[in-house]
């Protein structure tokens, strides 16, 4: 089956593939004794906490259609991408589900894949996201992509490379993403064995964690016995701050360390710190407060669209620039105005030095807060500032017109 759109024909079965990438996310043990994949780091409040805040701002910022015009560029409302970028891709999907579903893919598997759904005219008719553990990617000989994909049912279906809108992070090869997680997996599995000790040790509902001592010629029998009333009578939560008794002649001695030993609590925010770093978000976004205060909250926010979103956001708009829009007159960009502005104080010094230096017109402020246009209002002008030193209107006197009359005289 071959297909034409205006580009190279290409054939999307029977091509020989020479290489195969599978878009698999590896588990493994670490060095802390714990299995890390996607399920697993997302059970972890910081990593989701770091995924939520960036891939619920890309979903809900506002990603529009533009054309380009001699004197800039207008939004095209008209244009069939239009729609799908800003009210639904699909049949079952809101815009923002779809993007924060692909973002989420993208943070937790370095690749997010949608197929590109295109009408017999060319255009795209639906944007179907596909779950990134069904996709694998097929390189034939020419150099072409091929993305083979596998439904729950285990029915399979390749689509070409313009049928597809893959979203990468992080890549080694240009082909296949990387996530965080699979990056800095140590890192991740740290912060899961941590978790893990602290729940182990609530659960056990004590402190002592170490071996009991019998005297000689107990048999097996009876040491089993000692272990299993110990553990009854003194594990779980419910048994917390119980007085231990052991058997005549037997002692206990500790052989582990305590969370005040292993300073397990500082270990735990040492976490929060090395998840925040990992996704380049600021920890108090992520409910890390320790640094954050009123005074630096504003910039903040902007630290995050700077350095945390932008690359996001930049590599949506090459992507669905590059394979959903076939005419450079148009180009799709997302709208960040509303998380640059500050608060109303600072929104307001802003528009009052660009108003009055002539950069900006009133009606433009009006239309970036959001608010109706008034007619004529960038008519109006200013009327020049009063001079504090001029008389009143109608006096002839700057002091008020009684000076230089005698004391005994009257007006």
């Amino acid at each position: 089956m071959k297909k034409r759109r205006g580009r190279r024909l290409e054939t999307r079965n029977n091509t020989p593939a020479f290489d195969t990438y599978y878009d698999r996310f590896a588990t493994a043990q670490n060095v802390a004794g714990v299995t890390v994949n996607v399920n697993s780091a997302e059970s972890i409040s910081a990593v989701y906490a770091a995924v939520a805040a960036i891939s619920e701002t890309v979903g809900s910022l506002p990603l529009d259609v533009y054309r380009n015009t001699e004197d800039g560029r207008e939004k095209a409302k008209t244009h069939p991408l239009y729609r799908l970028l800003h009210d639904a891709p699909n049949h079952y999907q809101t815009a923002l589900e779809f993007r924060e579903q692909m973002q989420r893919h993208v943070l937790l598997r370095g690749n997010a894949y949608a197929e590109i759904v295109w009408s017999s005219a060319g255009r795209v008719e639906a944007l179907l996201p596909l779950h990134p553990d069904g996709v694998s990617i097929l390189r034939t000989s020419t150099g072409a992509l091929l993305y083979e994909t596998t439904n729950k049912e285990g029915r399979t279906k390749r689509l070409l490379a313009d049928e597809v809108l893959h979203l990468r992070y992080h890549s080694d090869d240009g082909i296949l993403g990387r996530s965080p997680i699979q990056v800095a997996r140590e890192t991740v599995g740290l912060a899961l064995a941590e978790r893990t000790h602290g729940a182990k040790m609530f659960e056990q509902g004590t402190k002592l964690s170490g071996v009991i001592e019998t005297q000689p010629g107990t048999t097996k029998v009876q040491a089993r016995e000692i272990r299993e009333s110990w553990s009854e009578g003194y594990s779980s939560v419910a048994n917390h701050g119980k007085t231990g008794v052991l058997p005549q002649g037997a002692t206990f001695k500790t052989v582990s360390m305590t969370l005040e030993d292993a300073e397990w609590i500082e270990a735990r925010r040492l976490s929060v710190e090395e998840v925040a770093r990992l996704f380049r978000v600021p920890p108090v976004l992520i409910g890390d407060l320790r640094e954050a205060n009123y005074s630096n909250a504003v910039e903040l926010g902007r630290y995050f669209v700077t350095h945390t979103l932008r690359r996001h956001l930049v590599a949506w708009e090459q992507a669905i620039n590059r394979v959903c829009l076939t005419s450079p007159a148009f180009f799709v960009e997302f709208n960040v105005e509303g998380l640059l502005r500050g608060d109303s104080l600072n929104r307001a010094q802003f528009y009052e030095s660009a108003i009055s230096t002539g950069w900006m017109l009133k009606s433009e402020a009006r239309r970036i807060e959001n608010l109706p246009t008034i007619e004529g209002i960038d008519d109006d002008k200013e009327t020049p500032p009063k001079d504090p030193a001029a008389p009143p209107q109608g006096s002839t006197n700057p002091t008020g017109g009684n000076e230089g009359k005698g004391k005994g005289e009257k007006e």
